[in-house]
């Protein structure tokens, strides 16, 4: 896919959701390549949401270098007065819809060495043979139709299982779970929350729902622990410090929403991406386990399932030659970031060999890394090593319903053919 710069510098608006954010991609690509020649640092007025009041405004970042110099100094761009919304929102969203990633030091800090413990090497390590296994039921489950749906059926599956498994949700929960994600990640998409909805309601109330969910989980943990990660959270000390019960339930909704969405969409992606460059195919079928590693990095970065994130300026300072003063907002998108000419070769390649990817796909590289990125690494990987076993002939049917959205490049539907070995 090439970039269509059909858009003036002047008409390009990305807070025109109903307009930019449903164009067809290579215009909205050549959209952010034009920022980033002519205006990296644009400024631009907040979207009229309807359940929060508007500010006066955001400057966007579009060049890798900024980004990535915004994600290594929260000191000076925050986190704490909201990351995943451009609008200001009640305390209650951040802590709901966030916690820790709309935190900053020492209260991230804190809350980072804690819920650390669901990713020690060891834990992870632990998890190969149920990734495994996951994997094998999800395409034992759709092999024989000869069809299906890529995104609820297989991508979508795979990352659910192993958070819920991991959290010690039962199975019977699952669909509620992932009910309740695509709310709090779809709120500006009328196939998930109604237009005729109270988004506002809707969202606190998915929010709601899950907490409770895993504050239930937590007290039968505390006085019966087993081996999952509730049990570890709320039984442990680190420091002298614990989680609060509202803590658990904000990290286990950051979770389920981040770890489930965003692997997610990358996997999504990754059949498009491969639909689309069939040599890249052949070279990674080929030598499935020496391609993996540099496979998946592209696919991340391909796909950026999290498209920007907010941070507010602390301080007076200068990015770029921009002028910024403390209380502005700044968006941190990634996506144009990993489409940058100045640090990739050919950006708009999918190449499965891309040496050097240090792409910001899993956030820049400061305090707010994902935390979750070898996790979201393994299931891309072992999926697809399923995948080219039983079905490499595997290949999207239509074109992908996107997501209305923003904040997640997400894909709703995505339908395919089964083409076993």
């Amino acid at each position: 896919m090439q970039p269509k710069e059909s858009l003036s510098l002047d008409e390009i608006d990305l807070s025109d959701l109903d307009g930019f954010w449903t164009l067809p991609l290579e215009e909205r690509e050549g959209a952010f390549a034009t920022l980033r020649r002519e205006r990296p640092i644009a400024f631009f007025a907040e979207p009229q949401l309807g359940f929060a009041p508007s500010g006066r405004g955001y400057y966007a970042l579009t060049r890798y270098r900024d980004v990535v110099e915004a994600s290594r100094h929260p000191e000076i761009y925050c986190s704490g007065r909201g990351s995943t919304s451009i609008p200001d929102l009640p305390p209650e969203f951040l802590e709901y819809y966030g916690g820790m990633i709309n935190a900053d030091d020492p209260r991230h800090a804190r809350l980072r060495r804690i819920v650390s413990r669901a990713f020690t090497p060891k834990r992870l390590q632990a998890l190969e043979g149920t990734v495994a296994a996951a994997a094998r039921a999800i395409v034992d489950g759709v092999v024989e139709q000869g069809e299906c749906d890529f995104v609820t059926d297989v991508a979508s599956e795979l990352p659910l299982r192993i958070i819920c498994d991991m959290m010690g949700i039962p199975p019977s929960q699952y669909g509620f779970v992932l009910e309740r994600t695509n709310i709090i990640l779809g709120p500006g998409d009328p196939d998930l929350v109604a237009e005729r909805e109270d988004i506002y309601g809707a969202l606190l109330t998915a929010g709601a729902e899950l907490g409770e969910l895993v504050r239930e989980l937590g007290r039968a943990r505390e006085e019966n622990p087993t081996d999952d990660v509730v049990s570890a959270l709320v039984n442990a000390e680190i420091d002298g410090e614990r989680l609060t019960f509202d803590e658990l339930a904000s990290f286990f909704i950051l979770l389920v929403v981040a770890g489930n969405e965003t692997t997610r969409n990358a996997l999504s992606w990754s059949l498009v991406a491969l639909d689309e460059h069939p040599e890249q195919r052949r070279v990674w079928a080929a030598d499935f386990e020496c391609v993996a590693p540099t496979a998946v990095e592209e696919i991340v970065r391909w796909a950026t399932p999290v498209i920007q994130m907010r941070r507010t300026v602390t301080r007076d300072t200068t990015l770029s030659g921009q002028r910024l003063e403390e209380g502005d907002k700044v968006l941190l998108f990634y996506n144009s970031a990993n489409r940058d000419e100045g640090v990739f070769e050919d950006p708009y390649l999918f190449d499965v060999r891309r040496p050097d990817n240090r792409h910001v796909g899993f956030g820049g590289f400061g305090p707010h890394y994902c935390l979750g990125a070898h996790l979201a690494r393994r299931e891309i990987t072992v999926l697809w090593r399923e995948l080219f076993r039983r079905v490499p002939g595997i290949h999207a049917t239509a074109e992908p319903a996107r997501l209305r959205s923003n904040f997640i490049n997400g894909i709703k539907h995505l339908p395919c053919a089964l083409t076993p070995a």
